[in-house]
C-alpha cells in the first residue's frame, strides 16, 4: 500500500475499477503519506483527513455510472477556487479566504469522480519562482530539502513527487507549471489559454494574463496528463477565449509527418551541461521513434522575453497595486523582490503599453510562420535545475546567470499563447532531475502530449530517493 502512492494515475484508476482497491484504502494510503512527509515538505496547506476519509465513503458508496476519475485522490493550487477549502494566493492579505463556488476545472473534477485531498502552498499571489509565503511558510523539494521545488505551483509539484497526491491542477503565467515540474521531476502542461478554462482562478486571467496564462494538470507521467486534459478541456461559454475545439487523438504516425526543431540554448544565456545532454538524448529518443528532428532556434525569442517581461512583470505590478497599497509591510520577501523588479523594470507608459501589444501580435505571427516548417519545438525549461532557497545567480560556462535569466525558457511559451509539455529527462550532477519542454503551435495540445509521451516512454518519473523520510 506504501508504493501504490507512486503508482501513475492510470494506474490507481485501473485497481479501481478492477476493486482490487477502494476509494477508501486508496485515501487511506495518501493520507497515511501526507501525515508522514507534508510536516517536512509543507505542500498541503488546507488537508484534513476526515474531510478525504468522508469523501472516499460517499464515493465507494455511489452506484454506476461512475466517473472518469473515479476515487483519484488529486490536489488543487490554492490560487484555484475550490469550495470549502482555502484558497489565500499565499498572501496574509487574503488569509482565511475560502471560496463558496468551484472553479470551471474544480468542478469538472468533482464531476468525473476526483477525491480533492486538499490545496497546495504557492509563492504569494503567485509572482515568483520559488514557494515561500508569510501565511505558510516554504514549501522543500523533496529530492533535497536545501532547494525549492520552484514556483508558482511548487506545493504541487512536491506534492505529486513526494507521492503525497496521485496528479493536480498549477497554473503557469511565466512557467509555473513547467519549471517546477523540472525541478521534482514530474511532467505538467502549461495548454494553450481557454483549451483548459481558466474561469475562477485568482487572480482571473484577463487583459493580457488571458494570452499568458492557463490552468494546467501536473502528474508524474505524460499519460496521467493527457487523462486529465482529456476530463477538463472543452469550452466554457462564458470564458470569452474558450475555444469550442473538440479533443483530438493523433497517434504515432501522425506525428512522424511533422518536424521537431530542437535548440539547446537561445544564444544568449548559456545551460548546463546536464542541460544541453537531456535536449539532445530526448531529441534522440524521437528519432529513435521515427520522428523527424533537426536544430532550429527560432529568432524572435529575444523579442518575446521581453514583451512577456511588460506584461508579466510591468502590468502584473498594477493589477496588484490597489490591493496592496499602503500594507508593504504585510508582504512576503518573494512578493517584495517581484515588486522590486517592476520597479527596476520602470513605470509604463499609456503608450508603451499600447504598442507592446501591438508589437506582441507582429512578433507572434512571425513567429507562428516560422512554425510552419517545425510545428514542434523541444528545448531546455531552465538553464539550471532546482536551485537552493532564496539562491538568486549561478555561474554557467563561466557566465555570470541572474534569476529571471535562468528561466527565461517558459517564458517565450507564455507570450505567444502556445501550449508546452514538461518530461523529466536527465540529471544533473548532484543527481537532481532535469526536465525538457515540448511546444507546439496554439490550439495543438495534443500534438504536444504525443510528442511528449514518445519522450516520456524513453525516460519519464523517478521517485526522489527522500532519504530525509526515513
Amino acid at each position: 500500500m506504501n508504493e501504490i502512492v507512486f503508482a501513475p494515475a492510470t494506474r490507481q484508476l485501473e485497481l479501481l475499477r478492477s476493486s482490487q482497491i477502494s476509494a477508501s484504502e486508496l485515501a487511506e494510503a495518501h493520507i497515511s503519506q501526507i501525515e508522514r512527509l507534508n510536516p517536512v515538505l509543507n505542500a498541503l496547506v488546507d488537508f484534513d483527513a476526515e474531510r478525504v476519509r468522508a469523501q472516499a465513503r460517499q464515493l465507494d458508496s455511489r452506484r454506476e455510472p461512475r466517473g472518469p476519475l473515479h476515487g483519484l485522490p488529486v490536489t488543487i493550487k490554492s490560487s484555484i477556487a475550490t469550495a470549502g477549502y482555502r484558497c489565500e494566493i499565499g498572501s496574509t492579505l487574503r488569509k482565511g479566504d475560502v471560496p463558496k463556488e468551484d472553479a470551471v476545472v474544480v468542478a469538472r473534477l468533482r464531476a468525473a469522480g476526483a477525491l480533492i485531498l486538499g490545496t497546495t502552498n504557492c509563492p504569494e499571489f503567485l509572482m515568483a519562482y520559488e514557494t515561500a509565503n508569510l501565511l505558510h511558510g516554504r514549501t522543500l523539494n523533496p529530492w533535497d530539502l536545501e532547494r525549492s521545488p520552484g514556483g508558482s505551483s511548487g506545493g504541487e509539484s512536491a506534492a505529486i513527487a513526494a507521492g503525497l497526491s496521485a496528479a493536480g491542477l498549477g497554473s503557469d503565467s511565466g512557467g509555473s507549471v513547467r519549471q517546477p515540474g523540472h525541478f521534482t521531476g514530474i511532467c505538467s502542461l502549461k495548454p494553450t489559454p481557454g483549451r483548459i478554462p481558466g474561469r475562477g482562478h485568482m487572480p482571473p486571467c484577463v487583459g493580457p494574463f488571458a494570452i499568458l496564462g492557463a490552468i494546467g494538470p501536473m502528474a508524474r507521467t505524460i499519460g496521467d496528463i493527457q487523462l486529465l486534459f482529456d476530463v477538463l478541456a472543452g469550452q466554457d461559454v462564458v470564458d470569452p477565449v474558450s475555444p469550442p475545439i473538440a479533443l483530438r487523438k493523433p497517434k504515432l504516425n501522425d506525428v512522424r509527418q511533422l518536424t521537431v526543431g530542437y535548440f539547446e540554448d537561445d544564444g544568449l544565456v548559456p545551460v548546463t551541461q546536464e542541460t544541453r545532454s537531456a535536449v539532445q538524448s530526448a531529441a534522440q529518443a524521437l528519432r529513435e521513434a521515427g520522428l523527424r528532428v533537426e536544430p532550429f532556434r527560432p529568432p524572435q525569442l529575444e523579442q518575446l522575453r521581453k514583451l512577456w517581461t511588460t506584461f508579466f512583470v510591468q502590468c502584473g505590478a498594477l493589477f496588484y497595486e490597489p490591493e496592496i497599497q499602503g500594507k508593504h509591510d504585510q508582504l512576503s520577501p518573494v512578493f517584495r523582490e517581484f515588486l522590486s523588479i517592476a520597479e527596476a523594470a520602470g513605470e509604463l507608459s499609456t503608450r508603451e503599453l499600447l504598442f507592446s501589444l501591438a508589437e506582441l501580435d507582429l512578433v507572434r505571427s512571425k513567429f507562428l510562420e516560422e512554425l510552419s516548417t517545425f510545428p514542434v519545438l523541444l528545448c531546455p525549461v531552465a538553464s539550471i535545475p532546482a536551485f537552493r532557497h532564496n539562491e538568486r545567480n549561478w555561474t554557467i560556462d563561466g557566465m555570470r546567470v541572474g534569476y529571471l535569466d535562468a528561466v527565461r525558457h517558459t517564458q517565450w511559451f507564455n507570450a505567444t499563447a502556445m501550449p508546452a509539455a514538461v518530461v523529466p529527462v536527465g540529471s544533473s550532477q548532484e543527481g537532481l532531475p532535469i526536465g525538457i519542454q515540448i511546444a507546439a503551435r496554439p490550439f495543438e495540445d495534443e500534438t504536444a502530449l504525443a510528442v511528449a509521451a514518445v519522450i516520456d516512454a524513453a525516460f519519464g518519473y523517478r521517485k526522489p530517493p527522500m532519504d530525509w523520510a526515513r
